[in-house]
């Protein structure tokens, strides 16, 4: 007879008094959902969502064979300027659009562009020397460490915590310096600096805004061709690599799907949202 004489249990906390603590009414588990608003990625879907990896990922490939053959001398530094400026004229050409013919637009590209390679022509000696008193093997150690944070936390166009374009791009920056500093001439450490502007900075910005899914063959094509140039070993890591994050990560995540399991019920944290008119509620 007492428990019918106490008051109905409610989802509020001063309003159970006459309950334990730990009391816990069956009607509390009827608003139990599982995998609420849970949506299922197709094969096709993620293969097409990390080719965003592999393109920054052989960025940062061909940026480090571009090196190795400046470093090795097997292209010189004018040809390398050649063939990035004509690539950069094309993406700039598209990139722009109706605004290519717009006076005042290319006015404020152009003095961009000048002042970025006056200043970089003009610190490339002092850039070139700056780390005579480290040890070859350190820089080298010091590049990689660095080029992983780039890979890490750079914006692959999702909204997550760890995504910082700023420290992505100071570390790709700091890695071009350091590897600059191995170069034999001063001239030599400019184009490196040219190449790490265009491949982090300005190709970047280009597939932010028209990026699909097959802009990754022709930079994996052209990786590929390189380094059949320079090792047969790395060439055939490369190509593993590229599978394994765009085939077989792919697989794993669409299979492995059909084990999510999430609750949703009163427990949740409230969200505070304002509707059309104004009014805020919880929910």
């Amino acid at each position: 007879m007492v428990l019918h004489s106490r008051r109905q249990w409610q989802k509020s906390l001063y309003e159970n008094a006459d309950y334990d603590d730990n009391y816990t009414d069956p009607s509390f588990l009827k608003e139990l959902r599982t995998n609420l608003n849970v949506r299922l990625f197709t094969f096709e879907e993620a293969v097409k969502g990390t080719t965003r990896l592999n393109n920054q990922v052989s960025c940062v490939t061909l940026f480090l064979v571009i090196f190795y053959l400046l470093y090795t001398g097997d292209v010189t530094p004018p040809n390398v300027l050649f063939v990035t400026g004509l690539s950069t004229s094309i993406g700039y050409i598209f990139y722009r659009g109706r605004k290519l013919f717009d006076f005042q637009c290319i006015l404020e590209d152009s003095k961009t562009l000048l002042s970025v390679l006056v200043f970089g022509y003009l610190f490339a000696p002092l850039l070139h020397r700056l780390t005579n008193a480290i040890s070859t093997d350190t820089i080298f150690s010091m590049t990689f460490f660095v080029l992983l944070l780039n890979l890490i936390f750079c914006d692959y166009g999702l909204s997550a915590a760890m995504v910082s374009k700023a420290l992505s791009l100071n570390a790709a920056i700091f890695a071009s310096i350091c590897l600059a500093s191995r170069l034999s001439t001063a001239f030599h450490a400019f184009a490196l600096l040219v190449e790490a502007a265009v491949f982090f900075v300005l190709y970047p910005i280009f597939t932010s805004l028209y990026w699909h899914w097959y802009f990754l063959v022709p930079i994996f094509g052209l990786c590929c061709f390189l380094l059949y140039n320079v090792s047969l070993n790395i060439l055939l890591f490369y190509v593993l690599f590229t599978g394994f994050i765009n085939i077989l990560c792919p697989y794993i995540f669409v299979a492995q799907q059909q084990y999510k399991h999430s609750i949703h019920g009163p427990w949740d944290e409230a969200i505070v949202e304002e509707n059309n008119e104004g009014i805020i509620e919880d929910k």
